[in-house]
């Protein structure tokens, strides 16, 4: 069994993944800003608390959790992330840096944390968008957002070169739409044709096993070609 860490758990994909791993009896570290979900669910085998991936505080109380009750963190889901839907001439600096703070500084520093906590059999997901994805179809008011999530699938590429003789694994997933709260709340009305509990299983698996044949790749998990 390993143990798991996923960020952004308390609804959507990163809620659904938690209990999956949980069902199959990993050790879940299920962190969000709102831990009351995962608290409500009281399934032995899954560990919460408040959890905001811009905080060095909160961070370090990751590496406490882990140095405490875990001898090392086999799978790290970077699963966190902050959308917003506004033109960009609209965007003030403080709204684009605070999708960055989340989306790529943050994710940036917690793995960095996470990193020498991890063996060489170790994998780091990092859950990015397909409108990151050079190419891909765009759409206008997602200027932060989308140019936020291009910028970790070149991380994860970097990552996979700087440790791939030590470990752990890399790989970004650029998942197309899902219904989730998120999308919502972003695209009112939008439905997507994925569920969360569907690209949860599929990032669970992934997790798992992905490495066994993937480092540095950057997949595009959509059931659309835009």
């Amino acid at each position: 069994m390993a143990n798991i860490i996923i960020t952004g758990s308390s609804r959507g994909i990163g809620f659904q993944m938690a209990k999956l791993f949980a069902k199959e009896g990993h050790q879940v570290l299920a962190l969000s800003r709102n831990e009351k979900p995962i608290t409500e669910l009281a399934v032995e085998n899954i560990s919460t608390f408040s959890f905001d991936i811009t905080s060095s505080e909160d961070i370090n109380k990751v590496l406490t959790f882990v140095e405490s009750n875990w001898k090392q963190v086999d799978v790290l889901i970077n699963n966190a992330g902050k959308l917003l839907n506004k033109p960009f001439l609209e965007t003030n600096s403080i709204e684009f840096q605070e999708v960055y703070k989340v989306n790529v500084f943050g994710v940036a520093e917690f793995t960095k944390a996470i990193i020498p906590q991890m063996p060489k059999h170790g994998h780091v997901v990092t859950v990015s968008s397909m409108g990151g994805v050079q190419g891909s179809m765009k759409f206008p008011g997602l200027s932060a957002y989308s140019s936020s999530k291009g910028a970790v699938i070149t991380l994860t590429e970097l990552w996979a070169e700087e440790f791939k003789e030590t470990g752990p694994s890399f790989n970004v997933l650029a998942l197309g739409a899902v219904q989730t709260e998120m999308l919502e709340e972003a695209f009112p009305g939008y439905e997507a044709p994925t569920t969360p509990l569907e690209m949860a299983a599929y990032i669970k698996d992934f997790a798992l096993n992905g490495n066994k044949l993937y480092n540095g790749k950057m997949l595009q998990v959509s059931n659309s070609t835009p």
